[in-house]
This record gives C-alpha cells, sequence and structure tokens, in this order.
C-alpha cells in the first residue's frame, strides 16, 4: 500500500526558510530579523532541521555561520524548493475572484502586437476568467506544461493535439518613411543597397523573398541580427533598416504611419498561425469561450 504519510526526513518550510536565512545572513540573530521570527525559533529550526537530515549544515567560526560543504550542496535546492512554493502559491492567487485561469502560450510578436492589445474584449465579454499569457518559441509539451492553449505557427507539429488555422502568414517588407526617402516602392536592387534587417529564428525570410533574382546570398543575409518579429518592427522604425515581417505583425505601425510597405508585393510562407489545444482542453467552456472570441475577432 502507498505510504501517504508525510517521512520524516523531509524539511518543513520553517526549516528551509530558517537554513537559508542563515546561510544568506551568517548569524541565528540576523537570519531572525530577516525574517521577523525571534532567534531562539530560528536555532530550534536549524537544529531540527539537521538532526533531520543527519548532517552538520553549518561550521561554528567565531559566532558566524559557515556553510559546510553539505551546506552549500543543500542550499541551491532548498532555494529552488523555496521559489517553487513561492510561484505556485502566487499561481494559485491569481484565482482569486475569479473561476478560471486560463492558461496560454502564444509567439511573442504576436501576443504584444496582435493579442495583447484586443484582450480587454475579452475579460469584458468574460470576466469570470483570468488569463496567464507566456511567450514561447518553440512547441509547448502539454503533458509536462500547465497551459490549456498555445497559439504557434502551423509548422509546430506536437502529437496527440487538434491544430486549428486561424490565419495564414503574409510577410511583408517594412521601412520608416525617412528611409524611403520618398519612393513609393523599392526595387529589389535598392533594397539591396539599404540594410536588411534579419530575424534570427527565421533565418531563410530575405532568401525567400529575393528568391529567383541570382542574388548572392551573401548581400541578402548582411544586416543586423533580432530575435523577434516585434524587435525587427522597433528596429525598422528606428530607421535601422528595412524588415521582412508578418503583415499581422506589421499592421499596427503601418496603420500610424510610423512603417510604409517598402514593395508592394507579399509572399505567403505556407504557414499559418493556428490555434493548438490539447485534447483535454478542447472540453474545457472557458478553452472554448475564449476559442470562439477568437475567431469572431479575426473575422472583424
Amino acid at each position: 500500500m502507498r505510504d501517504t504519510m508525510r517521512k520524516a526526513y523531509i524539511p518543513s518550510v520553517a526549516e528551509l526558510e530558517a537554513f537559508t536565512a542563515c546561510a544568506r545572513r551568517g548569524t541565528t540573530t540576523m537570519a531572525a530579523a530577516s525574517l521577523g521570527l525571534t532567534q531562539s525559533a530560528i536555532s530550534r529550526s536549524l537544529a531540527s532541521l539537521e538532526d533531520r537530515l543527519g548532517v552538520a549544515l553549518f561550521n561554528r567560526v567565531r559566532q558566524r555561520l559557515v556553510l559546510s560543504p553539505a551546506g552549500h550542496a543543500f542550499l541551491g535546492r532548498a532555494e529552488h524548493l523555496l521559489a517553487g512554493l513561492d510561484e505556485a502559491a502566487m499561481g494559485v492567487m491569481a484565482f482569486g475572484g475569479h473561476d478560471a485561469v486560463l492558461r496560454m502560450a502564444v509567439l511573442p510578436s504576436l501576443a504584444r502586437i496582435w493579442l495583447i492589445p484586443r484582450l480587454p474584449g475579452f475579460t469584458r465579454d468574460a470576466p469570470e476568467i483570468s488569463l496567464d499569457l507566456s511567450a514561447r518559441l518553440l512547441p509547448v509539451d502539454f503533458g509536462r506544461e500547465p497551459f490549456e492553449l498555445a497559439i504557434m505557427r502551423s509548422r509546430h507539429d506536437i502529437p496527440g493535439v487538434t491544430t486549428e488555422p486561424i490565419l495564414p502568414e503574409t510577410m511583408v517588407t517594412v521601412a520608416a518613411p525617412a528611409l524611403l526617402d520618398g519612393r513609393a516602392q523599392l526595387s529589389d536592387a535598392e533594397m539591396l543597397a539599404l540594410p536588411l534587417l534579419q530575424q534570427s529564428t527565421r533565418p531563410t525570410l530575405w532568401l525567400d523573398w529575393f528568391r529567383g533574382s541570382d542574388t548572392d546570398p551573401r548581400r541578402i543575409l548582411r544586416g543586423a541580427r533580432l530575435d523577434h518579429f516585434d524587435m525587427i518592427v522597433d528596429a525598422a522604425i528606428a530607421g535601422l533598416g528595412i524588415g521582412i515581417v508578418p503583415e499581422i505583425v506589421a499592421r499596427p505601425a503601418l496603420d500610424r504611419g510610423a512603417l510604409a510597405l517598402a514593395a508592394p508585393r507579399r509572399f505567403e510562407t505556407g504557414e499559418s498561425y493556428a490555434l493548438i489545444l490539447p485534447e483535454a482542453a478542447r472540453r474545457s467552456p472557458h478553452v472554448q469561450r475564449f476559442r470562439n472570441w477568437l475567431l469572431r475577432e479575426i473575422v472583424a
């Protein structure tokens, strides 16, 4: 039969807090002051922990506590455990005043530029649902990570989930109006005379744009490298060069005149932004509520 009793050697939170405070402060008196406890309470917790583990965690040197080799080995793990408890507690506190928390992983640039500005509409429609967003570039492991859904590019094939394309990925070239110097559009040759901003996680985009032009790839791939499309947008607005980005990401800056199209043509990458749902989430009412709202936003 599985033992459900707490094992005697597992430290209490109070013992871990006393140990880490002593390691940081060097005395039980200073540790007690940092935790708002008495010196005797800290001493009791520390003695209890050492007795529980059967090792000396500190050496007493001139009225100071110096970590022993065992204490050094244990400190990082103890701090990690306390940080994990703190994070878990704050995660649960997010439920305060709400019936549910919807956890989602979203591509960084899509989240910042397209999704987040629209989310007030969802929170007005569903005030009982709290949102927990994480920026992700890589596929989500729904079995190991606490997400109900993800919004990724459709090439992220993940076993055991449903991938529902929601927006095709259409790329445009953009630049600050001053960089275009009054020109309504640039030829490929004129583009190559200007810095081309490179997206480091999508390094072939400019090669795709110039495909068939017989241009030396070394010319195409020169330029500042940035991690995310929103960084490319910001760099283009600053006049650092021409960016190639999804139109959905560039659209707000284009609409307010901070950017202009460097060329009228577009190209489809053949991929889409997709709503990715694991099996369990498809039965969740608040996930379905978000999905329905998202689809309405796309057609609006």
